[in-house]
């Protein structure tokens, strides 16, 4: 089985999406993350650009990789510098990676509108650069900046200017789709031709301009490149790189290829969401294979068919990534989606129709109404249980009261007060918040623990409102979502009211009730 070596570029390349900076800590923990999903080439920055990259290089030799290696990013020498003189080529070699990649110009626009020097010297620049760093026993990529388009525009000097790096010695030739204009029939063609004319592997490093990155890297593999790039979730300038998240299932699962271990691909899905979690980018819940969409039903008939055989509405089992099926439940459920919900839970509703048409009218009444339970998967079990007596409430609340309050010195201040009953205890504190709901939640959790203990290990991590009808004003129906978190999981819940405050209120004590509820299982 042909095997594709695996490089990727979140740390640098990633880093140049709008909106995305890693801290030194975040960039050695992905790493770690990477080399445990088996990527084969972590390139960690840009040494002579920043002095962050230079610090992470530094943390980064500290860390023992079981196989990935790390690898410095940058340009060909300078046109007016001989490589031995040129102080990026030596601030690469500086921080000791096994590996360097050196991009240089394939596209002649690039070489005299850009560089502002002739052809002839482009070509000794990329020679000069190679044959010095190869000189030093690195390992060395070298990436086609533009190549594709520098084909299209004047083939011979772009195939002229992949001559030149072989013959200097480079260990891997990268074809690079930068603008990200390329479309999958044109990289089968120019890979053939590629193929043809050069001896050294070849690599494929694309962006995603036209929505085709995973598409055209792929079709590069498929024509021989032993090598793609790409970022994880696809972050990256402009509209990203290749997302090395539908790249690899893809290559594995479709393609027979060997790239990662079947117990690695599993991990891909928790690797998406790491990454997301450091970047501070919420997960984008309809990325295939890793999304939490991706495996989500939600019509009657689409749940129905994948209860009796999952391959009716699923492409690959979502095991095999590491992710899960899911089963929505909405106004548009039918009586499958309520009886594969209940068996999750460890209810059988299968002989008890009646029970589950109550279910079914209460959920759907509801919904009427203003609730989403298809977002909010906790609310949902404990609407199932409470319908069906199987639950046993845990607190009562007796009253609270939410204070805003803006002092002297411009600070706003947020205070909440609460009285809840425990059995026959009752207990009555205080706490303050960022905002009315984090007051709210932090007295709520702040008068169970001493009861309820595990609380203390849950937060709320995301907070959403939705008003449902504006036209109402400020008497307008609103649905808030509360996402909630401990050290295993995450889940959902919902509340609805005119009064923005009491519909965070039904949130935050389902978000409870539930951790508490599953801690029981």
């Amino acid at each position: 089985m042909r095997q594709v070596k695996l490089y990727d570029t979140t740390l640098r390349d990633g880093v140049q999406g709008e909106g995305i900076s890693f801290s030194v800590k975040d960039k050695v923990a992905i790493v770690k993350k990477l080399d445990g999903l088996g990527i084969h080439y972590i390139e960690g920055g840009w040494p002579g650009s920043n002095p962050k990259d230079i610090n992470f290089f530094k943390e980064a030799r500290k860390v023992h990789l079981k196989q990935a290696k790390m690898t410095a990013f940058g340009s060909t020498r300078r046109a007016d510098k001989t490589a031995g003189r040129d102080a990026n080529l030596k601030a690469m070699l500086k921080v000791e990676t096994p590996a360097v990649t050196i991009f240089g110009k394939s596209w002649t626009l690039h070489v005299e509108k850009v560089l502002k020097t002739n052809l002839k010297r482009n070509l000794e620049m990329i020679e000069d650069s190679i044959s010095y760093v190869k000189s030093r026993g690195r390992e060395v990529i070298y990436d086609a900046e533009h190549f594709f388009d520098g084909y299209k525009d004047n083939p011979q000097y772009a195939l002229k200017t992949l001559k030149v790096a072989e013959e200097a010695g480079a260990d891997w030739i990268v074809l690079c789709d930068t603008n990200g204009g390329a479309m999958p029939y044109e990289v089968e063609k120019i890979c053939q031709e590629v193929q043809r004319r050069t001896k050294t592997p070849l690599g494929i490093h694309t962006h995603n301009d036209s929505g085709m990155a995973a598409a055209n890297s792929i079709m590069a593999v498929k024509e021989g490149c032993l090598q793609v790039q790409g970022t994880i979730n696809g972050y990256g300038e402009r509209c990203g790189n290749a997302d090395l998240c539908l790249v690899i299932p893809n290559l594995k699962l479709k393609l027979g290829i060997s790239c990662i271990s079947d117990r690695q691909l599993q991990s891909i899905e928790e690797t998406s969401r790491y990454v997301s979690e450091l970047a501070n980018i919420i997960p984008d819940d309809h990325q295939p294979f890793v999304g939490a969409s991706a495996f989500a039903h939600k019509g009657g008939m689409h749940v129905d068919a994948v209860r009796k055989t999952p391959l009716s509405f699923e492409h690959i089992r979502p095991e095999l990534v590491g992710n899960r099926r899911r089963v929505l439940v909405s106004e548009l459920s039918g009586k499958s989606n309520i009886l594969y919900k209940a068996a999750q839970v460890g209810l059988d509703l299968r002989k008890d129709k009646q029970k589950m048409r109550k279910i079914l009218k209460l959920l759907k009444d509801l919904e009427h109404g203003g609730y989403q339970f298809e977002a909010a998967e906790g609310s949902f079990e404990l609407l199932m249980k409470k319908s069906l007596g199987k639950y046993k409430r845990l607190f009562d609340l007796e009253g609270f009261r939410v204070s805003v309050e803006k002092r002297e010195d411009s600070r706003i201040i947020s205070e909440a007060t609460i009285k809840v009953r425990v059995g026959k205890k009752r207990e009555h504190t205080a706490a303050e918040g960022d905002g009315p709901v984090n007051a709210l939640d932090n007295a709520l959790r702040k008068a169970l623990e001493k009861f309820y203990p595990s609380l203390s290990e849950m937060h709320l991590s995301d907070f959403k409102v939705r008003i449902l009808d504006p036209e109402a004003g400020t008497a307008a129906q609103t649905r808030v979502l509360i996402e909630s978190r401990d050290h295993k999981d995450t889940w959902s819940t919902v509340g609805v009211s005119e009064n923005i405050i009491e519909a965070s209120w039904q949130a935050l004590v389902d978000s409870i009730e539930y951790k508490l509820l599953k801690d029981k299982k």
